[in-house]
């Protein structure tokens, strides 16, 4: 088991897609370096939903879910302000504010961002409630070469980290599709039912490369013991 969390500290390479099935990444403390990449073959995305559950205690800005090229740090963007009940949704640099989330800490939420590139509409979703529909950018894609990054937002491409913006806390069964997901399959998600997996990312087959120090364990979930 050492051997096992010491190997998951350092810097992984994974070599084939793994399945995460039951798995979270956790990342224990505050870091300008420590981060999760994420693999796609994808490179061209006319719309777009992102999906995955987080518990954190930060009461400061961080970053959830970082997509850059080279043209945009914020290229896809979901940031947790420092009110907690506040996220900023960037794409293409361009960002709309989703006040009045609910959200508490020391708590499991699921979160979903979705827009497309002819309307231009965005909408976020915690834990099944959804936001109002707001114009964010229009009339170009999301495209390559694309970085993905869980646990620091990239204000470069690839790098740029922040310690005062990254996430500390637990992170999982994140997906991504290159539509948006109707509200029934949005609320299917939240609700741990049955759902088509990202077909950009897919926790159940996700290509990724881990930096620093964090950890891939098991969930943890509160359920009644015997």
């Amino acid at each position: 088991m050492a051997l096992f969390l010491l190997s998951v500290m350092l810097t992984l390479c994974a070599a084939s897609p793994q399945d995460l099935s039951g798995k979270m990444f956790t990342f224990p403390e505050p870091s300008d370096s420590a981060h999760v990449r994420l693999t796609t073959s994808r490179q061209v995305l006319s719309a777009v939903t992102v999906c995955l559950r987080f518990f954190t205690d930060l009461r400061r800005d961080y970053s959830l879910f970082s997509l850059a090229n080279l043209a945009s740090d914020n290229e896809l963007l979901i940031f947790n302000s420092d009110s907690g009940n506040t996220y900023n949704y960037y794409i293409k640099n361009k960002v709309e504010v989703f006040i009045e989330q609910h959200y508490k800490l020391n708590t499991w939420h699921s979160i979903c961002t979705t827009w497309d590139s002819e309307s231009g509409l965005g909408q976020l979703w915690l834990d099944g409630k959804p936001s109002s529909r707001k114009y964010i950018s229009s009339g170009s894609n999301i495209s390559g070469p694309i970085i993905i990054v869980l646990g620091q937002e990239q204000d470069s491409h690839g790098g740029g980290f922040d310690e005062k913006q990254c996430f500390v806390g637990m992170m999982s069964d994140v997906n991504m599709w290159d539509y948006n997901l109707s509200p029934c399959e949005i609320q299917n998600y939240m609700h741990h039912l049955n759902f088509a997996p990202g077909n950009v990312l897919n926790w159940r087959a996700l290509e990724f490369q881990t930096t620093g120090r964090l950890l891939i364990e098991d969930k943890q979930e509160i359920k009644t013991c015997n």
